[in-house]
């Protein structure tokens, strides 16, 4: 390859730069970000308006999460199934076409009406949609050095965030104007764009160095599965978001009352205060997860979510809501960018998908777990009682830090515990 050719691949080859592989990554999550934000944030604001209880909207969620919760099934495909023809970049494009089909029959279903095939659909998304995720994240761990883990994490949370703003918030905004149909259609043109996005960006077929067959990946896979960092690093993901995942999934459906029913409140509230306090918290830990350490970072973000999740609690019930809410999502920001960067850094690389989709995996285990008991109980116990249970289960979980240790990546050392 002559050295123009070069630098031509390198200039539409997005992973091959630091600040192409932050256009990226934020780009790859704003498209999943945006149905994310459809069906998290708007669709239980406008369930609650139109008179669906707690137990019902907790229930929906709890099902959606599902697929999120047992992706480490499926995600070892993802570190087998490639080839210089089908790459991490097929898996991301090919999972993307797969959202899209899910979606066109809303254009011609009533949720109404066919309220349980629109629940087939949106777990069959979620069933891609996190396919998807599985194949981005591995893509990171893959293509970028460990020294940009915390900063790209955190701009990806941004390109996350901006899409559930754009269609969780913003839909809440427009949805008397556009109509479900028109939102839907929105959606499918948002993740098209994300399946064009295919064309400016290179993937790995394989690691270097990684031989063929299936020993090698059953070793490595009993190398993970020997480390107690593993064990303790999933029993984490499983509890610490109990206190922001529960508030996350009712922050709608309180301001709501709180306002009366009016859903404007809470659109506007997702469109730019969620997001933005999100992102700065986001940015902020990832630039210090990248200094002193992600375990650190994450222990300070989850002290700081506790109370800030009391001050919204104590809240509740009074005027003036917004700004203890933004408080609780700006820590929310700072607290799942540390832990996210915690996981990349005791991911094993041969691994890369099935390892941290086993991670993600568990964090969303637990959202699914303490949205659907809040539901249940909310509407017995009230909010602070119940939220605050959750809460304290996130804080007594941060005890599980100590069992991970200080190293940075356990590819350091390949019989690291």
């Amino acid at each position: 390859m002559t050295e123009r050719a070069e630098q031509a691949r390198r200039r539409i080859d997005l992973a091959a730069t630091p600040g192409g592989r932050r256009v990226l990554f934020a780009a790859l999550y704003l498209c999943e970000g945006a149905p994310i934000g459809f069906l998290w944030w708007a669709l239980p604001t406008v369930m609650r308006s139109r008179g669906a209880d707690s137990t019902r909207i907790g229930s929906l969620l709890g099902i959606l999460v599902l697929p999120w919760a047992l992706k480490f099934l499926w995600a070892p495909l993802v570190d087998r199934v490639q080839g210089p023809r089908f790459t991490l970049r097929g898996w991301i494009a090919s999972a993307q076409a797969l959202m899209v089909l899910t979606l066109v029959p809303l254009l011609f279903v009533d949720p109404a009406r066919h309220f349980d095939l629109l629940a087939v659909l949106l777990v069959l998304h979620a069933l891609f949609a996190s396919t998807q995720d599985a194949a981005i994240d591995a893509l990171l761990i893959q293509t970028a050095p460990e020294s940009e883990h915390g900063r790209l994490t955190a701009w990806m949370q941004v390109g996350m965030l901006t899409g559930r703003s754009l269609l969780g918030g913003g839909a809440l905004l427009v949805l008397d104007r556009l109509g479900d149909r028109g939102l839907i259609g929105i959606l499918l043109g948002v993740l098209t764009l994300g399946i064009l996005l295919a064309t400016v960006y290179r993937a790995p077929s394989r690691l270097a160095g990684r031989a063929s067959g299936d020993v090698p990946f059953l070793a490595a896979l009993t190398r993970v599965l020997r480390r107690r960092t593993t064990w303790i690093g999933l029993a984490f993901a499983a509890t610490a978001g109990a206190g922001f995942e529960a508030f996350g999934g009712f922050a709608g459906p309180l301001l709501t009352d709180a306002a009366g029913g009016d859903t404007d409140v809470a659109g506007r509230f997702f469109l730019l205060n969620a997001v933005l306090a999100s992102a700065v918290g986001g940015l902020l830990a990832g630039a210090v997860s990248d200094r002193v350490g992600p375990r650190s970072t994450c222990a300070f973000a989850g002290v700081l979510l506790a109370g800030c999740l009391g001050w919204a609690l104590l809240a509740i019930g009074h005027v003036g809501l917004v700004l203890p809410f933004t408080a609780v999502y700006l820590a929310i920001g700072a607290f799942t960018t540390a832990s996210y960067t915690l996981f990349l850094a005791h991911t094993d690389r041969a691994l890369a998908a099935t390892q941290f989709s086993a991670f993600m995996a568990a964090t969303n285990l637990c959202e699914s777990w303490s949205v659907s008991a809040t539901g249940r109980w909310l509407d017995d116990h009230g909010p602070r009682m119940v939220l605050g249970i959750a809460t304290l289960v996130g804080l007594a979980s941060l005890a599980w830090l100590i069992g991970l240790g200080t190293t940075s990546t356990p590819n350091a050392k390949e019989g690291e515990s």
